[in-house]
């Protein structure tokens, strides 16, 4: 008797389907696996032979063959566990589904109880798409998995508990996924843009940088509050939708990040990796394809502090995701793509002792010294980069003062309205943000005031700014527009714009 059961193998972020066929036949006893299983799946038959005997069944006698299908891709990991234990108990007749149209994953223990897997939205999601009736996944997963569905996921703790629910000998309660429950968490803020004694400047290019989608370096001196003020960008974008938090979500439920408790990522997310991180790290892939941390920031933020030290490599990896919004990695044995949709805050000192733009303290390095330090980022990444700002340290007064700036709501309030406009002017095509204009659209919608023409030239030609520079100029300043509610761009909006380009205004590239 052959037995079929489905399952889901999980790529990157993307699910496929697999059929786990078991037959038995005479001979020695033996259980071999086929389908190019890794390392994990075929340790399985150890793990699956303790739970089926720990779960009070008999174990088969002779030899077991398991086909995973399709052959031809790679399978990975653990969750293919259950399905191939109960694809055996089938085929040595030892039970029989009365409940056929089941998708199943999930890891066994020895003792035949369940174990967490990663990816299970992805393979909701599978699920759904061919048509099931539920799936059959460990009890940690069942509220992740939820998400996806209602009244679709069957959560189980064993082995014996899965085979019985399939056999119809016992019914489990789908779990249940409470949506409106979660209404008011989107709108919470932990960080608030309030705390931030002075660096009103800087909070403004941040409104505007969250306002039109742009991505922003940070320059100053050590201890000035980049740090402080990044982590606090999340709290004036838009909140989360519930489409862009399952999909978030996703991501980290194929990393195995996701919270049992906390099944959805409710906030924007806020990733500031190490400066030590590797390229894979960062990127994503390795020998199991997963996501790294540039994915992990989908539909949030970036953050990339002391962006001259990440290595050559991990910089230049940010070129292709800021451009596409999105990851594509490839190697021998796999091509995978995962959604990269997220802001670049970078930070950096503006020399290697990192005073030679503080008034406070003697700058020691020579011009060659900071020239070889800032050219570590190279042309084409700093064409990608909208917005570069100089924050200087707090003075001791603004600091005791307690004069409070303004609050992330208010300022998430201008951004808002900027949003808005962009998003009635971007109605039916595929650009969301000012910052992802094309030529073509920035002819239709960046028209300029005769004055603030004048201006823009003066400045190309006094400041001997690049093309570049003055591409990213009109994107900011119809950003800075929108945030005032211009129909055109305004010469004061012209002047603003300029004042965020101070790498180019310093000469450094």
């Amino acid at each position: 008797m052959i037995a079929r059961l489905s399952s889901v193998d999980v790529v990157g972020i993307d699910p496929l389907a697999v059929e786990v066929e078991v037959g038995i036949q005479g001979g020695l006893p033996d259980t071999v696996i086929v389908g190019l299983p890794d390392k994990a799946v075929k340790e399985s038959k150890d793990r699956v032979k303790s739970a089926i005997v720990q779960s009070d069944y008999a174990f088969p006698t002779g030899r077991i063959v398991v086909n995973l299908a399709p052959a031809a891709e790679s399978k990975r990991g653990a969750a293919f566990d259950m399905p191939i234990a109960l694809g055996i108990l089938v085929a040595g007749r030892q039970m029989s589904f009365n409940r056929k149209n089941y998708f199943l994953i999930g890891e066994i223990a020895l003792d035949g109880t369940l174990r967490p897997v990663s990816g299970a939205i992805c393979a909701v999601q599978e699920a759904v798409k061919a048509g099931a009736e539920g799936i059959l996944v460990p009890e940690q997963n069942a509220r992740e998995a939820a998400i996806v569905r209602d009244n679709f996921v069957i959560g189980v703790s064993s082995l014996r508990q899965a085979a019985e629910f399939l056999a119809g000998t016992i019914d489990i309660v789908p779990q249940r996924f409470d949506r409106a429950s979660l209404d008011e968490q989107f709108l919470r803020i932990e960080e608030d843009f309030a705390e931030v004694k002075g660096q009103e400047l800087a909070k403004r290019a941040l409104s505007i940088a969250a306002a039109g989608g742009h991505n922003i370096l940070m320059i100053g001196p050590p201890g000035a509050g980049k740090s402080m003020l990044a982590k606090r960008l999340p709290s004036i974008l838009p909140p989360l939708s519930f489409d862009e938090a399952v999909e978030t979500s996703r991501i980290y439920s194929a990393a195995g990040m996701l919270d049992n408790e906390s099944p959805l990522i409710l906030q924007r997310p806020f990733r500031a990796p190490h400066h030590t991180i590797s390229d894979v790290g960062l990127v994503g892939g390795g020998k199991t394809p997963g996501p790294g941390e540039i994915s992990l920031a989908h539909n949030g933020v970036l953050f990339m502090d002391e962006f001259p030290e990440f290595s050559r490599g991990a910089r230049e990896a940010l070129r292709q995701p800021v451009e596409s919004r999105e990851i594509s990695i490839t190697r021998a044995a796999y091509s995978v793509k995962i959604p990269a949709r997220f802001m670049l805050v970078a930070a950096m000192n503006p020399c290697p002792c990192g005073y030679y733009t503080d008034s406070r303290r003697r700058c020691n390095c020579t011009s060659a010294q900071i020239q070889k330090y800032v050219s570590r980022i190279s042309g084409p990444l700093l064409d990608r980069i909208d917005m570069h700002i100089e924050v200087q340290s707090v003075e001791y007064d603004e600091l005791r003062g307690g004069r409070s700036g303004m609050s992330s709501g208010q300022m998430r309030d201008d951004v808002m309205r900027a949003r808005a406009v962009q998003a009635s002017r971007f109605d039916g095509t595929r650009t969301i943000f000012n910052a992802q204009m094309t030529e073509k659209e920035m002819s239709q919608h960046c028209m300029l005031e005769p004055e603030a023409e004048r201006l823009l030239k003066n400045a190309i030609s006094e400041l001997g700014l690049s093309a570049r520079a003055y591409t990213r100029i009109l994107k900011l300043a119809r950003t800075i527009a929108d945030m005032s509610v211009h129909e055109d761009i305004k010469v004061e909006d012209i002047a603003e714009a300029v004042q965020y380009r101070s790498l180019d205004r310093l000469g450094l590239f």
